[in-house]
């Protein structure tokens, strides 16, 4: 299978980098399968220096806030695997990052464990979320200076590329599985190009 061929030379060239990543950021880019009443997490980190994708993981979550009762009654209750993606993605990273690598990242409360215990010696900095703009799919932050920009930019990248991360599209993910598979051949094409 092709994505199969790209996560192995996407996981070449990440051990080329083995040592020399000293600043990451991670963030999470919720999209749907199938429905909005079915999201997903795709959590994502980012090397800051040189703007490469670092890892990607997908998870299936349970739908929150206004949509949650809806989605429990349709679908019933739906597991919340996004430790499990954060899990995998710290266990693909942490060998090729510096021991003591700087971790940027949002506030969200499963970010400091995974973090303390995959890097234990990594300096975590959080920063509070700010509301994104229109442009850039809603990942673009109206402030004029975001500490995050690399991850926002970069999940904005998938979003304009990746037709079924797009908000409003025909074009859906049926199988997580499919999805984790393009965005593989994704990263591929981004290490080809930069």
């Amino acid at each position: 299978m092709l994505a199969e061929k790209c996560r192995r030379l996407n996981h070449k060239h990440l051990q080329s980098l083995k040592g020399r990543i000293f600043n990451i950021q991670i963030d999470d880019l919720i999209t749907k399968e199938n429905s909005k009443l079915k999201p997903l997490s795709v959590s994502l980190a980012v090397d800051e220096d040189r703007r490469v994708i670092l890892g990607v993981e997908v998870s299936e979550i349970p739908a929150f806030g206004h949509l949650a009762k809806l989605a429990a009654k349709k679908y019933g209750l739906r597991k919340d695997e996004h430790l499990n993606g954060l899990t995998r993605l710290f266990e693909n990273i942490s060998p090729i990052v510096s021991s003591e690598v700087i971790v940027k990242s949002d506030e969200h409360q499963r970010y400091p464990g995974i973090v303390s215990t995959y890097m234990p010696h990594a300096k975590h900095l959080t920063f509070k979320s700010e509301r994104g703009c229109v442009a850039g799919q809603g990942e673009l932050k109206k402030v004029q200076f975001d500490p995050l920009f690399i991850v926002n930019h970069t999940c904005a990248l998938l979003r304009a590329n990746v037709n079924r991360l797009i908000r409003k599209t025909w074009c859906t993910t049926k199988d997580p599985n499919k999805l984790k598979a393009h965005l593989d051949l994704f990263v591929y094409f981004i290490i080809i190009i930069y």
